[in-house]
């Protein structure tokens, strides 16, 4: 038997069986609890216990000592193989690895993974946005945020300086997750200092003008497209969402000087403007009178060539006429002549053969009174006077 500190005479490891009145002893020593001896000996219970246990420890009681040991070490190799139970959850992924070596990811659920130290398991969140101030910090409260000027003046393409406060919202790339627990380090400075070379970047190809004013919009996507394609080079496992611009103004040393040459800029436009406008209402009349003017000389032209054509083709139809009969022609352009000379004045005709010694009657008055009758055209036929 092993146990070695009994006696030969049986009774198991709480001593010998039997005794007077046919009772035992309990466990606890000589009469127990319930006899009526002293109270148990704590040295020998100790005692008992740590004879008990070496039948558990090597070479301390044979065959089932060995035995033991063996269940207790596959006891705990078993507790052991079942913590590398693990759970993901739908904004995380697991990233496996073994003996730091990366071996696989696992989407969410229940999974398994040997536990440490022999294996580890990483879960990031790849589903939180994640916000980036350049150019100042924002403070709680309704305090004015601090403006970090290392970070936020930049020199703009027509060599001014810009003051400019910008977020950048980023996220961890599920399908990349093991890039960013590798190959990242310091994941917010990282993505800071892109931020804030992709922006010195895309300023240094403006003018400051469209950078205060239309540009805004474009300049923060060319900025979010820059900082992927680098963090993609560099194996980050990021995606950035959103790079949104804050504010954009001259620095405030020179803020007053730079919005009263604006203002004066705006003035000149204004003005031009102004010219121009007038410039496009005066220039089509002048133009429409010059057009007119030109009209008329060249219908007034029309109009004397016309004439004159006309009086030609007519001397020369009266002389080839005169030609023929000469005496006749030459009495009827008298007549004619004669015809519009007088035939719009009062006329008395005197005919020297009516009578002799007889005083011709002149009414005088009549003819005063008689109104003035239009000179007939050149043309008009002539009108006989009355002879009396």
């Amino acid at each position: 038997m092993p146990w070695s500190n009994q006696s030969g005479g049986g009774g198991g490891p709480w001593g010998q069986r039997g005794g007077s009145g046919g009772g035992g002893k309990s466990p606890w020593g000589s009469g127990g609890p319930q006899g009526n001896g002293a109270p148990p000996d704590l040295e020998d219970i100790l005692r008992r216990s740590q004879d008990r246990l070496k039948d558990f420890l090597p070479g301390g009681g044979g065959s089932m000592g060995s035995k033991g040991l063996a269940i207790l070490v596959l006891g705990v190799i078993a507790v052991w193989l079942l913590t590398g139970f693990y759970t993901v959850r739908p904004n995380e992924v697991g990233i496996n690895m073994i003996f730091g070596r990366y071996t696989g990811t696992t989407g969410e659920g229940l999974r398994y993974n040997l536990p440490y130290p022999i294996g580890r398991v990483i879960k990031p969140n790849v589903t939180e946005q994640q916000r980036i101030e350049v150019g100042y910090r924002s403070t709680s409260g309704q305090a004015r945020p601090r403006d970090v000027i290392e970070e936020s003046l930049m020199l703009t393409g027509d060599e001014n300086i810009i003051d400019i406060d910008f977020d950048v919202v980023w996220q961890v790339n599920a399908a990349r997750a093991q890039d960013f627990v590798f190959n990242l380090q310091n994941p917010q400075g990282t993505i800071k200092s892109v931020a804030e070379s992709a922006m010195r970047e895309v300023v240094g190809r403006r003018n400051i003008q469209a950078i205060l004013t239309t540009e805004q919009a474009s300049v923060a996507q060319e900025v979010r497209q820059i900082m992927q394609e680098a963090l993609d080079a560099y194996g980050a496992g990021v995606l950035v969402n959103v790079v949104q611009l804050q504010a954009a103004q001259p620095p405030s040393e020179v803020r007053q000087a730079f919005f009263d040459v604006n203002a004066a800029q705006q003035d000149a436009v204004r003005v031009q403007n102004e010219a121009q406008t007038f410039a496009s209402r005066v220039v089509p009349e002048a133009r429409g009178e010059a057009a007119r003017t030109v009209q008329q000389a060249e219908a007034y032209r029309e109009q004397s060539v016309a004439d004159a054509s006309g009086q030609a083709a007519r001397f020369r139809q009266v002389y080839e006429e005169y030609r023929k009969a000469p005496d006749v022609i030459r009495e009827r352009m008298f007549i004619e002549t004669m015809e519009r000379v007088l035939g719009g004045v009062d006329k008395i005709i005197i005919d020297p053969n009516s009578g002799q010694g007889v005083v011709p009657y002149l009414p005088l008055n009549e003819l005063q009174s008689r109104p003035q009758q239009p000179q007939p055209q050149a043309n008009a036929p002539v009108q006989q006077g009355a002879m009396r």
